[in-house]
């Protein structure tokens, strides 16, 4: 099965009409990330009516600033939360199905320099391996100095004892999101992006909708639903707060934020279809090296902030951190001008009630799922990879509140994304970017005009009109950071294209591409005063 169906049209006015109408929805979704696009497509596909609106474009915040892996979480199984292994190693094996041009299996390898490292992390890996059962992805292996140094050919040498090799899922986060959104609109869900919830609507102590404005016209919206879904990832204590006070029962923030900064080099750096693993760096996280569009991310830091900014800085130490942490596994290391781009995600952590967030490494990644006594849900916490059973999780919160009539889950389990292509697939997640990322599509892309007109970094004349008619791209940035991930390969490169995407999209939409936001948001990705 797969969706080879010609696009939906997504042009704005056609979609903030439908929204103008007069319309109870079953559900209403704020947050347009990997959790909130996950609810819109389930209870899509179940046949309850769905809108969406995001203050921003599609996956801006957390969902597009992930280290791009689809993984069971071996830290996790280190800390004993067999139940969060086990849920995320299924769901692992789901979105690799489900979206298989955009989702993959990756070998990783974790290189050994001390003679017990690779019987200890072996046999975890093993275990690792034996809670995915029929769901695993390939066997774990013991590695001789030989074989791992094939796999990570510029791994540090001196002091090699040997490896293991395991099996994990990696993954393109933005266009998946958008591979969410669009699969949930084919199946008559509305989603408006641009489009910030500027207040609840409350009737008799329940929420029963929320106001919303066009960001781009100032257009007002109310919007009535008889369930409402506060999706909106580090933000929701923010509406939170916005329902406590109209119901005159404040709220305690249930988010600590936790900051991940991620850095891009060349793939001469690792060049290898392995990811590198690092079990345990200098401050008790993970570190990886994964190949992914033709570069290498490394990767990633746990800071805890006090802030929830649009976009979050590095701090230098963590830079820092990476490059010296790296230059300890690798034989030639990456240095500060060998940086093609840095981003940073705010991961929404769960504290405890009393406690103040400062030691966000112990704090669960597990999701959560609450109801104020306004009816109001909220989700927040969790992972890309589990996005699809936190769907189903608030879902069932829906009918336990009595928002919504139940209806069996399970739909989504087996329900391939837009772009989902019938065959095997012919490339990796690790290739440079191309054609290939549209799956099913590509035929749809190739026929538009410019398909032959590479503007660089495989981006062609041609994606950049389809994200204008079919991908919800208003802006320079959404094509640059998310639609295409130029932005974050190379920040150099997407600041020398953006002038000729901007006359592509002045042409398509007509409106204001906003270039010079874009360059000046592009100067953080550089970085080049660090």
């Amino acid at each position: 099965m797969t969706n080879v169906s010609a696009p939906l049209s997504t042009q704005r006015s056609d979609l903030l009409d439908r929204l103008a109408q007069p319309h109870v929805y079953d559900l209403a979704v704020i947050g347009g990330g990997a959790t909130g696009l996950g609810v819109a497509l389930d209870a899509a596909a179940r046949g309850f009516s769905v809108v969406l609106v995001d203050s921003h474009d599609f996956a801006k915040g957390t969902s597009s600033r992930a280290t791009k892996l689809v993984h069971g979480g071996v830290r996790y199984l280190a800390q004993g939360n067999i139940s969060l292994v086990r849920e995320a190693l299924h769901e692992r094996t789901t979105l690799l199905s489900n979206a298989p041009h955009l989702a993959q299996p990756l070998a990783f390898v974790m290189p050994s320099y001390r003679c017990w490292e690779t019987p200890f992390y072996g046999i975890g890996l093993t275990m690792y391996d034996a809670l995915a059962g029929k769901a695993g992805l390939g066997s774990t292996q013991f590695l001789g100095r030989e074989r791992t140094l094939q796999c990570l050919p510029t791994a540090r040498q001196d002091g090699l004892k040997g490896g293991v090799k395991y099996w994990d899922g990696q993954f393109d986060d933005a266009r998946l999101a958008l591979a969410l959104a669009r699969t949930a609109a084919a199946r008559g869900a509305l989603l408006v992006n641009y489009c910030p919830a500027k207040k609840l609507v409350h009737e008799g102590g329940r929420v029963t909708g929320f106001e919303c404005e066009d960001a781009e016209t100032g257009r007002s919206f109310t919007v009535r639903a008889r369930c409402v879904v506060n999706a909106t990832g580090v933000w929701v204590d923010g509406l939170r707060q916005m329902d406590g006070e109209a119901i005159g029962k404040p709220v305690k923030p249930m988010v600590a934020p936790s900051q991940g900064v991620h850095i891009v080099v060349d793939r001469e750096f690792l060049p290898s279809d392995h990811a590198l693993m690092v079990p345990k760096t200098a401050d008790g996280r993970v570190l990886f090296a994964v190949p992914w569009l033709g570069k290498v991310i490394l990767g990633t830091t746990d800071s805890p902030r006090q802030d929830v900014v649009r976009e979050p800085l590095p701090f230098k130490e963590e830079v820092a951190f990476i490059l010296n942490e790296s230059a300890r596994y690798l034989s030639r290391a990456p240095k500060q001008e060998d940086i093609r781009s840095i981003w940073v995600g705010l991961r929404p952590l769960v504290k405890p009630q009393d406690d103040d967030g400062g030691n966000t490494k112990s704090i669960s990644r597990e999701h959560i799922v609450l109801a104020s006594r306004s009816g109001l849900v909220t989700v927040t916490g969790g992972k890309w990879t589990t996005y699809r059973a936190m769907a189903e999780d608030v879902l069932q919160k829906c009918f336990d509140t009595g928002g919504l009539p139940p209806k069996a889950a399970g739909i989504t389990n087996q329900l391939p994304l837009v772009g989902s292509p019938a065959g095997a697939v012919q490339h990796s997640i690790s290739d440079a970017p191309g054609i290939h990322l549209y799956g099913a599509e590509a035929a749809a892309v190739a026929a538009l005009p410019g398909s032959a007109k590479e503007l660089g970094g495989g981006l062609t004349e041609a994606m950049v009109r389809f994200a204008a008619q079919f991908e919800y791209a208003r802006t320079v940035e959404d094509v640059l950071a998310r639609r295409s991930r130029l932005l974050f390969l190379d920040a150099r490169k997407a600041i020398d294209m953006a002038p000729a995407v901007a006359g592509i999209l002045q042409e398509e939409l007509g409106i204001d591409p906003q270039l010079p936001a874009f360059l000046a948001l592009a100067q953080q990705y550089l970085r080049p005063e660090m």
